[in-house]
């Protein structure tokens, strides 16, 4: 369903000539074949799953986050004004993100439930998070909070 809304908006982006949303959603759409392609090459499957889709989604946000330090660093305001952009479109296709106080209240739940007792069963916990709440969390933050509990 999500590889579908993205190669709509693809086309739709086309028409109307945003340039930005165009190159941003070719970005995506290649990363999700280079994705389609190693898992064919490992036998899972037809392509990646919508979790898998997701994770990929978060993980390029977090790459042009860093890349908006280095730049600003660098005096470069045009190219993180261009990340922050990129940014903004990536997200319109992630669900709602949890807040803290939602990430604090399923994290005790969890670490409840697995009877984590201190930071060795962080991996655990933080694995029953990334499975349950894909594409909702982030998982630096998530971690930090799940550290906090633990502790």
């Amino acid at each position: 369903m999500l590889r579908a809304t993205l190669t709509q908006s693809l086309k739709d982006a086309m028409k109307a000539k945003d340039a930005r949303r165009v190159s941003t959603l070719r970005l995506i759409l290649a990363a999700l074949k280079d994705r389609d392609i190693a898992s064919r090459t490992r036998a899972d499957g037809p392509g990646v799953s919508e979790e898998e889709i997701l994770q990929m989604l978060q993980t390029m946000i977090r790459q042009r986050r860093e890349s908006i330090g280095l730049y600003e660093k660098g005096g470069r305001l045009d190219l993180a004004a261009q990340e922050q952009e990129e940014i903004v479109i990536i997200e319109g296709y992630l669900p709602r993100q949890m807040s803290e106080d939602e990430i604090k209240a399923i994290g005790q739940q969890i670490v409840g439930e697995i009877g984590a007792k201190g930071i060795k069963d962080m991996g655990r916990v933080m694995a029953a998070l990334k499975q349950r709440y894909a594409g909702r969390l982030d998982s630096g933050k998530a971690a930090n909070i799940v550290k906090t509990i633990l502790s």
